[in-house]
């Protein structure tokens, strides 16, 4: 990205902002994300371990739950950028990518970067391309 958009900005300096609260001392991989919702309200998250790995929360997930919580409608979520310290862009873990699909709009991206130009990029369909869809619950 020789020029990149305001949001893209916006979005990497609270996913940023974040990381640096993570608490990981078990991973120490401190992550940070931030999405942006279709009114242009910016929600951060990052990453909470837990002895109990099983328990970790994902940045990429506490900053949509954040947008839920604070009455973002699922589906309506725009961006969501993801950032790790460091020279390397890192993808989101499974869970994420199934959380991403039921609350981020169709016509949505995610954007992992770092400290460095690396930079990731993924429409739904491509982050994750056979996902389980709620519409089979209702049946």
């Amino acid at each position: 990205m020789s020029n990149p958009a305001p949001v893209f900005l916006k979005l990497k300096e609270k996913a940023a902002r974040s990381a640096a609260r993570s608490y990981s001392p078990y991973s120490r991989f401190p992550v940070g994300a931030a999405v942006i919702s279709e009114e242009g309200v910016v929600y951060g998250g990052c990453n909470v371990e837990n002895a109990s790995f099983g328990l970790t929360q994902c940045a990429e997930r506490s900053a949509l739950t954040a947008a839920i919580c604070d009455g973002a409608k699922p589906g309506s979520l725009k961006t969501l950028v993801i950032y790790t310290p460091g020279d390397t862009a890192h993808s989101p873990c499974g869970a994420c990518r199934q959380v991403m699909h039921e609350l981020m709009a169709e016509d949505s991206e995610v954007i992992s970067c770092c400290d460095s130009d690396d930079r990731l990029l993924w429409a739904p369909s491509q982050y994750l391309p056979d996902p389980f869809d709620p519409s089979v619950l209702l049946k």
